[in-house]
């Protein structure tokens, strides 16, 4: 029973604690957007993801969404979905290794979320434009959101489409860019708790949450094969 008490004050605290740190804060940290890719370009006017994006922010009163990635071949352009205005934002890894396209290296994910991300190891893409610093990267995605009417802190979620692998281990498509933004903005403890909350959000949000899931590897297989592709 002492124990059952003493592990209840401890959740509180660290509870208070993270309000505490993230409440004059930025960015709003959401979690995962989604398991596998429905259709490619999947984060364009129209999408399933892309409308349930919007739908948090309005859900929230935000003018603005900001989804991020591991860059690829896009150039991660913001867009309009309804009257959301959707900011991406994606990390290039200058060593290549914290995630790949065919699945994670866990050693090295885990030296990043202990110790976070060395300077000078990511690079930054926006609207084609590539950042060099964090600092550059989110002044231009404030500048934006403040072009577009955000006010109050920006709805924050990473990507989360895996191209293999189970998508229930694989955090998919800009996850240690949602850690590394919250980890800067907020602290390591808030960023662990945003990421363990991040990683349960689809589950009780994401309304295609058993279609993907269910067909996850045919889905994988329809994208990398070129299948589900539209433009």
């Amino acid at each position: 029973m002492r124990w059952g008490i003493v592990i209840v004050v401890i959740f509180l605290l660290l509870g208070a604690y993270v309000y505490v740190a993230s409440i004059n804060g930025n960015i709003e940290p959401l979690g995962r957007l989604g398991f596998v890719k429905l259709a490619n370009p999947d984060m364009y006017p129209g999408h399933p993801h892309s409308q349930l994006l919007a739908k948090y922010a309005e859900e929230r009163g935000s003018e603005c969404a900001l989804v991020v990635h591991f860059a690829g071949s896009s150039n991660y352009r913001s867009y309009m979905e309804g009257d959301t205005f959707i900011i991406e934002m994606a990390f290039i890894d200058t060593q290549g290794t914290a995630q790949t396209y065919n699945g994670v290296n866990w050693m090295d994910s885990l030296k990043v979320a202990i110790f976070g991300v060395p300077d000078g190891r990511y690079k930054f893409k926006a609207d084609g434009k590539v950042f060099n610093s964090y600092d550059d990267a989110m002044a231009y995605v404030n500048k934006l959101a403040k072009q577009h009417g955000q006010e109050g802190p920006i709805p924050m979620v990473w990507h989360g489409t895996a191209r293999s692998g189970n998508p229930i281990l694989v955090q998919g498509c800009g996850y240690p860019l949602f850690f590394d933004i919250v980890q800067r903005e907020y602290g390591t403890i808030p960023a662990y708790y945003y990421t363990l909350k991040g990683m349960i959000f689809p589950y009780f949000n994401l309304p295609y949450r058993n279609f993907e899931l269910q067909h996850a590897s045919e889905l994988q297989y329809y994208y990398t094969h070129g299948m589900i592709n539209y433009e």
